[in-house]
């Protein structure tokens, strides 16, 4: 089964667009394991835009499922995460005017910075995972690193027009190749939604999506268990289409 990791970040940018109480990831999180999440994912920026530490610290609480802390290279944020102890550390590239995430980590120019952090994580038992683009070298500089996972990056896909589509999937589906052949796990996400998702769940050993914003969106016309079965059940289908 293919696992779905729902990330609750645009929760907070509503609750943060009054600097109030609501609505609450921690319990949009809670309703996205009701609706089949098998894990939730969730945002710590340096500037705070949406996930506050507050929220980190319940969800550490209160989440039943794996936790997916994504967050940048900074020290303050990576020693938050050492406390916190999710799961999952995902190590992403952050820029503060972005946004959202506008790519991937460049593994092979930064590796001194990201290794550093890597080992930080690893020293309190977390599982490592880097957010690049589906791009070979990249790729290989990860597992060089030691990392568990690697998240490829679908937002060119996402965007892409008829035109590119099919190239964007080649080059996931490439890097998907390699990132399993070197032994780390093949997560993908970012732009996907109920119509695209299918092509990136069928690349083979695609073992765990991460989505946010279209979930989040969907859950504003149908409620937040109901938006994340809907997308429990394409996953399904695409699985059962895979067998």
């Amino acid at each position: 089964m293919i696992e779905l990791g729902i990330n609750i970040d645009h929760v907070a940018t509503v609750r943060q667009a009054r600097r109030t109480f609501e609505p609450d990831p921690v319990v949009a999180a809670a309703l996205a394991e009701q609706g089949g999440a098998d894990g939730i994912t969730f945002h710590l920026r340096e500037d705070r835009r949406h996930i506050q530490e507050r929220d980190v610290e319940l969800l550490m609480r209160t989440v039943t499922v794996k936790t997916n802390m994504e967050f940048g290279c900074a020290d303050e944020i990576v020693e938050i995460a050492c406390k916190a102890k999710p799961t999952w550390g995902l190590l992403v590239p952050e820029n503060r005017a972005e946004v959202t995430t506008e790519g991937g980590l460049d593994v092979v120019a930064d590796q001194g910075r990201i290794a550093s952090a890597i080992q930080k994580l690893k020293e309190q038992e977390i599982l490592v995972s880097l957010f690049i683009d589906p791009d070979v070298a990249q790729v290989e500089a990860s597992a060089k690193l030691g990392v568990d996972a690697v998240e490829l990056h679908t937002g060119p896909y996402a965007l892409a027009s008829r035109h590119t589509l099919t190239d964007e999937l080649a080059r996931l589906s490439e890097a998907g190749k390699v990132t399993s052949a070197l032994g780390m796990r093949l997560h993908a996400g970012h732009g996907l939604n109920y119509t695209n998702v299918r092509p990136v769940a069928a690349i083979p050993n695609m073992i765990e999506l991460n989505i946010g914003h279209s979930v989040v969106s969907r859950a504003l016309m149908v409620g937040m268990r109901e938006a994340v079965a809907e997308m429990r059940r394409i996953l399904d289908v695409c699985q059962l289409g895979q067998k």
